[in-house]
């Protein structure tokens, strides 16, 4: 499935024929608003994502995109109408993987897709590592030392975040709002308690999970 977030029709329609045509199963959209409730509802594999939209811009979206857990692995292709090198350069940093700038051809579009994707299938199938403990979302596996460890969904949702991310601190604060969606506060200790089961079921590897003081928590220096 493939997610289309193009606010002109014509060129959304363009694209999905085109996608249709190729095989793969084409999804528009012409507001974020519709595109966030479908996203709650499937996944895709890729995203086009416009830059000029109502509501809130591309930008904004894709920054949103990748603070959410179930999100920030998706693939995403910017589309833009802007020849600025900075709406790229800020795309780009922002975690898009490639943009395209309108107009553009629809071979080329489709090339750029599959690139993107088989670039993102090589990556879920690697997982992340570090130092003998491996985890892989497309697997859903975890392991250390080659003993498979049996988390639940919070407890590897959150040891995925913090894998993906070496060396990053995330407070509890992210933690709780990107692994359960809400916000944290000072009398919930959601996040401490799976914390310490975590590191519990991870025995030696539990020692990675580094607490800085003040700050949150972290894997790698």
């Amino acid at each position: 499935m493939i997610y289309i977030l193009e606010d002109d029709a014509s060129i959304e329609k363009l694209i999905t024929y085109t996608l249709n045509k190729e095989g793969m199963e084409p999804k528009g959209f012409d507001v974020p608003s519709k595109f966030y409730k479908a996203l709650e509802e499937k996944i895709p594999d890729l995203i086009l994502l416009d830059i000029m939209l109502p509501e809130e811009d591309g930008l904004t979206v894709l920054k949103t995109l990748k603070k959410d857990i179930r999100y920030k692995d998706i693939p995403v292709i910017m589309l833009t109408a802007r020849s600025s090198e900075f709406d790229k350069v800020t795309g780009l940093d922002s975690g898009a993987d490639d943009y395209v700038a309108k107009p553009f051809g629809m071979m080329e579009l489709i090339s750029r897709i599959r690139a993107v994707l088989r670039r993102y299938q090589k990556s879920n199938d690697e997982g992340y590592e570090y130092k003998g403990l491996y985890i892989s979302k497309d697997k859903h596996v975890v392991k250390y030392k080659d003993e498979e460890i049996t988390l639940t969904r919070k407890e590897f949702d959150m040891l995925y975040l913090l894998m993906s991310r070496e060396g990053m601190v995330f407070t509890r604060d992210e933690l709780l709002n990107q692994v359960w969606g809400y916000e944290y506060d000072d009398s919930n200790r959601t996040v401490d308690v799976h914390i310490r089961t975590l590191r519990s079921k991870l025995k030696d590897a539990g020692n990675y999970i580094e607490t800085v003081r003040g700050v949150g928590y972290r894997i790698g220096g």
